[in-house]
């Protein structure tokens, strides 16, 4: 991984000895300064859109970025990341961007993109990076724009986090161990002021963490739940609670998945990492508000010692669960990091996160999170969260009628449906099972959303969804709590 850029305020003009990159939206007035206002009209401003500009007595060239219609599209970043993808390598170690003639909203977006862009999956190749020489940005900031400070330590805090959470999903499995995560989660408690307890295998055993000690007990690496408080509130009550899927690997166990895509499934721990990225950015921001995670880490993995289809287990709610696929290991280790946070915390608002199901991808595409609530008004707040960040969510429903088919002759719930169809329904009603009737409690399906086409790799990789949308959800919980 490379070094993060070292960003500098200033109100001066650019002296032309060193490139300066000017974001341009179609319906913002043009600039006044050395580009010509007839350059400047002609530049159609499309999304993605670049024109060098060359001017007389400057060596260094202006770069003129299209940003598409302010306000239209929530993820303008991307522009910038893409921006040094392509003319990066040819840059010097400084250059400036002028973002005199726009507010706050774009320096977030502005130095979200810079910061991230040099995020590298290659973390175990030998070569060097191409970013390595590029080191200072010089953002030229208007005298009017008090407000810059805030967005600036926002925009460059998440982007460290979401390096931090890509670099986790991106491992392999043969690092990224249940015990890796937890060692992750200690070091980043230690550096930046929260707690964290690892639960391990003895202590889940004493604690009766069954569906979790299940899922985990094929593979050589034994499960662990790691438990996160953050007091930056009322120490009595929780405003925020949250839960992530933490499957370091899934085989699919005994019910072995298609060897096709099977890589990915380095993946399937993304609610985990955002989880723990979520809680990382709330530390490092010093949110007022007191927040608690469990985070259920397992690897699902073939042995004689695996789960089997038919088998029934126990769970730490004391309730039976009837195995009828092994590949639906993750709502198993969800029930019982449910079961225990409501049990021990008593959040607030309860929230996980878990790359489920493919039923919601079919659904939703890559672009969307399925949401699944009882409570309106937090789907409320999480849609106008994902609004906001870009990491949008779409509701779906949980009418009692699905929970039908998760019925069981044996057992008080099985973790499959009977019937081939509204998968990513039938997996929430699940988790509902194990969610009090008075927790105010969201389900989140990211399974299309956490992994896919970035700027960042020839094939998938981690995408750092979730973090910016709970962040956001966490700020908006604030914003109620002031009188």
């Amino acid at each position: 991984m490379t070094k993060a850029l070292n960003f500098q305020l200033t109100q001066e003009q650019p002296d032309g000895n060193q490139p300066v990159l000017v974001p341009l939206y179609s319906d913002s007035e043009p600039i006044s300064g050395d580009v010509p206002r007839s350059i400047l009209e002609q530049f159609s401003r499309e999304r993605h859109q670049v024109s060098q500009v060359y001017l007389p007595n400057r060596p260094q060239p202006i770069f003129l970025v299209g940003m598409g219609v302010s306000g239209k599209v929530t993820k303008d970043y991307p522009v910038f990341i893409e921006f040094l993808k392509k003319y990066g390598g040819t840059l010097s170690e400084q250059f400036s961007v002028d973002l005199r003639h726009l507010d706050g909203r774009t320096l977030y977006q502005c130095v979200l993109g810079l910061c991230l862009a040099d995020y590298s999956v290659g973390t175990y190749k030998t070569g060097e990076n191409s970013f390595d020489a590029l080191r200072k940005v010089h953002l030229l900031i208007s005298e009017s724009n008090e407000d810059f400070e805030k967005p600036l330590v926002e925009a460059s805090q998440t982007a460290a986090v979401l390096k931090r959470v890509c670099a986790l999903v991106d491992a392999p499995a043969n690092t990224k161990t249940p015990q890796y995560l937890a060692q992750w989660a200690q070091e980043s408690a230690e550096k930046y002021g929260y707690q964290v307890e690892i639960l391990e295998q003895d202590e889940l055993e004493q604690q009766h963490l069954h569906a979790l000690l299940a899922v985990g007990q094929g593979s050589a690496n034994p499960p662990v739940l790691i438990k996160m408080t953050y007091y930056g509130g009322d120490h009595e009550q929780f405003d925020l609670g949250l839960v992530g899927k933490g499957v370091t690997f899934d085989t699919g166990g005994i019910s072995l998945k298609q060897p096709a895509n099977m890589h990915y499934m380095k993946s399937d721990m993304a609610g985990a990492a955002a989880v723990m990225g979520t809680f990382e950015l709330i530390a490092r921001l010093r949110l007022p508000l007191s927040v608690v995670a469990t985070v259920p880490v397992a690897e699902n993995s073939i042995d004689a010692n695996s789960i089997r289809p038919g088998d029934v287990i126990s769970s730490y709610s004391g309730k039976s669960i009837e195995i009828i696929d092994t590949d639906a290991e993750g709502r198993l280790i969800l029930a019982d990091a449910l079961s225990y946070i409501q049990r021990n915390h008593q959040p607030k608002v309860l929230i996980d996160l878990a790359t489920l199901t493919g039923s919601v991808v079919a659904t939703l595409g890559y672009d969307t999170a399925g949401l699944f609530t009882h409570q309106q008004a937090l789907a409320t707040n999480l849609t106008k969260a994902g609004e906001a960040t870009g990491e949008l969510v779409w509701q779906l429903p949980l009418w009692e009628s699905y929970q039908e088919l998760m019925e069981s002759d044996i057992a008080d719930i099985k973790n499959l449906s009977s019937k081939p169809v509204a998968g990513a329904i039938t997996a929430a009603k699940f988790l509902d099972f194990f969610v009090a009737e008075d927790q105010q409690w969201a389900h989140l399906d990211i399974a299309g959303t956490a992994f896919g086409d970035t700027p960042f790799a020839k094939m998938k990789s981690a995408t750092g969804y979730g973090v910016r949308l709970l962040l956001e959800l966490a700020k908006s919980l604030i914003t109620e709590k002031t009188p």
